[in-house]
């Protein structure tokens, strides 16, 4: 297999490794399997031609069995999503059930998109990244200018969210991000059930039996 070529980082690869091994699969390895672990709006909107949509909420939660039918062997195993953020956290997962070769694409979607990568792009949505950039700030803000104009406790309010995000990078988490994924607005577009999910990877050429 091709080593990652714009990071230091084992567990990462850059969007040219990955077209490269798309366009022409490493000798002896196959096809990588290219896993998108965003909402189904996100995944909507654009996505890499001929990935399996996987979101980081179903595989958190069927862990072992996804590890599973992700581990194809030589292939390479990559989790995309808009920054790496939430496919490090799938690859986390992963390593923790004894998938310990995935790869994080560098740079996300946006990254492989504009290295020349094959993408299928549909509806416009917002990511959910910047809805909760949005959410904080404008909550933030919110908090300042009660406290300013209408009574000091206002400032709770940008404390409170300051908290939140200081936790979300600890735990490597994001109640906001859960709560807006959950929107109206977010689920025009429905994320796959489990057995859904299941059933696509199950169909895949080289799929280890049960």
């Amino acid at each position: 297999m091709n080593a990652p070529t714009a990071s230091t980082d084992a567990s990462t690869v850059s969007p040219a490794t990955l077209r490269s091994w798309v366009e022409q699969p490493p000798a002896g390895t196959g096809t990588p399997m290219v896993v998108d672990v965003r909402s189904a709006a996100e995944y909507e909107a654009q996505h890499i031609r001929g990935s399996y949509h996987v979101p980081v909420r179903t595989l958190a939660e069927h862990t072992a069995e996804l590890a599973r039918l992700l581990d194809t062997g030589s292939a390479p195993v990559v989790l995309v999503c808009r920054s790496g953020v939430r496919a490090e956290q799938a690859r986390r997962h992963l390593t923790g059930a004894g998938l310990d070769h995935a790869h994080v694409l560098d740079g996300g979607v946006p990254a492989y998109a504009e290295a020349g990568g094959d993408v299928v792009r549909g509806r416009h949505a917002w990511a959910l990244e910047r809805q909760v950039r949005l959410g904080a700030g404008a909550l933030v803000l919110t908090g300042l200018l009660a406290g300013r104009y209408l009574a000091p406790a206002g400032r709770l309010l940008s404390g409170a969210v300051g908290t939140g995000l200081v936790l979300s990078a600890l735990t490597d988490t994001c109640t906001m991000g859960a709560v807006l994924a959950r929107l109206p607005f977010n689920r025009a577009a429905a994320d796959p059930t489990v057995a859904e999910t299941l059933a696509a990877l199950e169909r895949r050429p080289g799929t280890r039996p049960s």
